[in-house]
């Protein structure tokens, strides 16, 4: 499986493999504090923080920037992780979008077009929540996902923090 093919699109969303010159256009969406509140990490909004969240995207190879289909803004960012051919399964994650598209049909297209794409390789998806962060866990319930276990995960380079496991199934 590619974890990160060159583009993945639908009439809400665009996906482009994140590139290191996508810094500035991504943290400018990032620098909102608000987009933190409910997160583990309620500091990723500062840049030298948001830096290390970024260079494990880049490290990852499988981190995408989320463009809005109609006028190519930068609105986000998410990845495809942990690859597991053996159990057919991989995560989705480390996403965010700005608050301009909170509450309308962006997370949900982001999400359909990433398991539309991940289930043509594997049969389970599992995306890992913070245990705080509710609008995420009401937002992944929304298309269906079912809490299945929680898990300390450190994020790349942060501390353990206790996580949700959440799960898709392809059928």
């Amino acid at each position: 499986m590619n974890l990160q093919p060159k583009h993945l699109q639908n009439e809400w969303i665009h996906l482009v493999p994140l590139q290191l010159t996508d810094f500035e256009a991504l943290y400018a969406v990032a620098a909102d504090p608000l987009l933190w509140e409910q997160h583990p990490n309620k500091l990723r909004y500062q840049q030298d923080v948001f830096q290390n969240y970024f260079d494990g995207a880049i490290q990852s190879k499988g981190a995408f920037l989320i463009l809005e289909t109609t006028t190519k803004e930068v609105i986000g960012s998410s990845r495809f992780y942990d690859f597991n051919d053996i159990e057919s399964s991989l995560l989705i994650g480390y996403t965010f979008l700005g608050r301009n598209f909170w509450g309308k049909n962006y997370n949900q297209a982001l999400k359909k077009c990433m398991l539309d794409y991940a289930f043509q390789y594997v049969t389970t998806v599992y995306f890992h929540i913070g245990a705080c962060n509710i609008r995420s866990q009401k937002a992944i319930e929304k298309i269906g996902a079912i809490k299945v276990d929680e898990q300390l995960v450190s994020y790349h380079g942060e501390e353990n923090t206790l996580n949700y496991i959440y799960k898709i199934t392809k059928s």
